[in-house]
């Protein structure tokens, strides 16, 4: 969990040079296999890994940022290592298609696949301590560079209870790509109606009237899913890093406390602001049509991270469309604006055949190379001069956010054992769209929650 520290150490950091980039997540529709096998054996160079061999299965999430980034990454690995063949595989149904592999005893060597997703694959993998300890990555160093791992990561990303679930000091999940997540908007709509972004909550509501007497709604979401970053960002609003903290670990009463029932409340008077269509079409086959609300001017704001740019790239939008991205609103005039900091991540599963392989392929990734090959795509990961690499103006503002007043979190549960029936991510989240339709009230809603985390806590490992 980052403490309030590393957010003002990882808001200076974001001064220094614009930052941008995060994957996707549960909200991406399935497509069809897109397996790929690459194996380029060009000659070495000075970023080559002596007396590396073998073959490394990489298995990496077809996201926002799509399958080709993969392609280039890999084969410059290969090229660096004539004597190592990569077997690459990207999907978006990634869970789908390495599950069963791995239930046979197929396991891939390096997974590039984030938490929070629908089907939950790291998660339940780390309730059975199936994922391997990469601390020593950390202190790996870079191909062809002189720093570490560890010294090349921004500081705060590998001290949280993300990467470091158990809270024993060790690191199973490395960050990857991540993205201030906030509330997108159409900037030209509101600069057309003569309309301010809100800096309160109590401003939302107005704007929301407003927007309602010209039959546009306030509010729309992908999926359920992605309130995540919402209630995560709010948690910190009203309560502080440390607050934040005691809900990740369960705390005992957290979720009935006045701090915890206000966000509850913003949420449940959301729902008399949200375009009505939205709960019908969040799923993951129709998630990109509550999107598409905001670029029409259907709707003003929608949670997402920076790939929405990517994901939405194509489709149709109102003439004079520009992209707006905020904070949250504060609670109060003059309280604490957040955008909680969203990070994907990748893993080395228990059972993976090349461990040490995998293990010089994800200290690659950091390098310089591999994150100019990422950044081309969109993205961002948390390493010292990634700046260097955005050339997208949108990108450059999403990060400036941090740089205006917006304070950062990041972080999310700590791991437990597995509790048959009982799931956080499910009740937290997915329940909105049950108060979204009226069929559960936020006082049946917040008590469910209360109710997950003490069932959860005694499960604490």
């Amino acid at each position: 969990m980052k403490k309030k520290a590393v957010s003002v150490l990882l808001a200076a950091l974001m001064v220094m040079g614009t930052l941008a980039g995060c994957g996707a997540t549960e909200g991406d529709a399935p497509a069809p296999a897109e397996t790929e096998a690459s194996a380029d054996n060009g000659g070495g160079t000075d970023v080559a890994e002596e007396g590396l061999s073998g073959t490394l299965k990489v298995a990496a999430f077809n996201g926002g940022y799509g399958a080709d980034i993969w392609k280039q990454v890999t084969d410059k690995f290969m090229e660096h290592n004539p004597n190592v063949t990569i077997e690459l595989t990207v999907e978006k149904n990634l869970e789908e298609v390495i599950s069963p592999l791995m239930k046979a005893g197929d396991y891939p060597d390096y997974v590039y696949l984030a938490t929070g997703r629908e089907l939950a694959l790291p998660e339940t993998l780390l309730k059975d301590n199936a994922i391997m300890d990469i601390t020593d990555v950390l202190s790996m160093q870079v191909p062809g560079e002189d720093v570490t791992v560890g010294d090349k990561i921004i500081p705060g990303f590998t001290d949280t209870l993300v990467t470091n679930p158990y809270g024993d000091g060790k690191t199973y999940l490395a960050p990857m790509f991540y993205t201030p997540c906030g509330l997108w908007y159409d900037a030209n709509l509101l600069e057309t109606k003569g309309w301010t972004v809100p800096e309160t909550w109590d401003e939302m509501w107005e704007l929301g009237d407003k927007a309602k007497a010209e039959g546009i709604s306030l509010f729309t979401y992908p999926v359920a899913g992605y309130f995540d970053s919402f209630v995560f960002g709010m948690l910190t609003e009203i309560g502080g890093a440390d607050f934040y903290n005691r809900a990740m670990k369960y705390e005992d009463g957290i979720w009935e406390t006045p701090e915890a029932t206000q966000i509850f409340e913003i949420i449940g008077k959301l729902a008399d602001y949200t375009e009505p269509t939205t709960v019908g079409n969040a799923n993951k086959d129709n998630f990109k049509k509550n999107q598409q609300l905001v670029l029409d001017d259907k709707a003003i704001f929608m949670p997402n991270g920076n790939w929405i740019i990517g994901e939405m790239a194509e489709a149709p939008r109102t003439e004079g469309f520009k992209w707006g991205f905020a904070p949250l609103p504060a609670v109060e005039e003059g309280g604490n604006r957040c955008a909680f900091t969203f990070f994907e991540q990748a893993w080395i599963p228990e059972q993976a055949e090349n461990p040490e392989l995998a293990k010089a392929f994800m200290a690659y990734t950091y390098s310089d190379e591999a994150a100019e090959i990422f950044a081309s795509n969109g993205a961002i990961q948390p390493i010292q001069g990634v700046s260097q690499y955005i050339t997208d103006e949108d990108s450059k503002t999403i990060y400036s956010i941090y740089d205006t007043g917006a304070i950062a979190s990041m972080g999310g549960f700590a791991a437990t054992e597995a509790v048959e029936g009982v799931s956080m991510k499910e009740t937290l989240f997915f329940t909105i769209d049950s108060i979204m339709t009226g069929d559960k009230s936020v006082e049946e809603w917040q008590a469910a929650v209360e109710e997950v985390s003490d069932q959860l806590r005694a499960a604490l490992k």
